[in-house]
């Protein structure tokens, strides 16, 4: 069995999906290809599929619903290919749950680059949990249970709440900061280490997920809270064992 990441590319113009698919392919990964939205959820339905890239204008179904839907069925990193240059755009992307987005026209090499970033922060690679948690293995806030030993995070209700790799070691970043002020350069060394892209914006897109499942109003979150001109601020107390 191939051990290449298997990578799903969505694009519905031939001139730039089949070339990019085959620089892909040569730079290491298992590349499926799809022309529009209908053909791209018959290959994720049948696939073990670890990213996307996904144009976002597509005729019929566009990129941005086919995004809110993969997000809306798991945690499968998303990577948006867009013309737009609107920054409103590029937010609603964000806000749709991509993991990050490249502006066309763009470089092949550096798409690549930052697939291998998300991936690998995907995977879990890098520091593990009790190394970057300073040994403590559970952390209690406002009600809050985080298990740094299995990666669960339960609620005042003890319900299990499920984290991606993504979600824990961000929440874990806070947790082990509490009251602190972390810009958002910050929060991509706590969480990615050297594995972070320089231009990664992807880090506002993954507080929301985490506000969203932390929060009873993620529009006006008391747990994370923006700082402006700083970053963000996670303002609770937090008891470690």
């Amino acid at each position: 069995m191939s051990t290449r990441p298997h990578l799903l590319l969505v694009d519905d113009e031939a001139a730039i999906r089949e070339p990019l698919g085959s620089y892909l392919q040569r730079s290491g990964f298992r590349v499926s290809e799809a022309a529009n939205a209908a053909e791209a959820r018959k290959i994720l339905a049948g696939n073990a599929i670890e990213l996307v890239v996904l144009d976002v204008m597509m005729p019929g179904e566009d990129g941005l619903s086919l995004c809110r839907s993969i997000r809306e069925q798991g945690e499968m990193p998303v990577i948006l290919l867009t013309a737009r240059t609107e920054e409103t755009d590029r937010i609603v992307g964000l806000e749709m749950g991509a993991d990050d987005y490249v502006l066309k026209p763009f470089s092949p090499r550096e798409l690549v680059a930052r697939i291998k970033t998300i991936l690998r922060r995907a995977g879990g690679g890098g520091t593990t949990p009790r190394e970057t948690a300073g040994g403590a293995s559970l952390y209690r806030f406002e009600g809050w249970t985080l298990r740094a030993d299995d990666w669960t995070l339960s609620g005042p209700d003890e319900v299990a709440i499920p984290l991606s790799t993504a979600d824990f070691r961000l929440l874990q970043a806070f947790v082990t900061h509490p009251r602190q002020v972390l810009s958002r350069d910050q929060l991509l060394d706590l969480t990615q280490g050297r594995e972070a892209h320089a231009f990664d914006r992807s880090i506002d897109n993954q507080i929301s997920r985490l506000r969203r499942k932390l929060e009873d109003d993620a529009r006006a979150p008391s747990l994370i809270k923006t700082v402006w001109g700083g970053g963000y601020m996670f303002a609770a107390d937090v008891t470690r064992e």
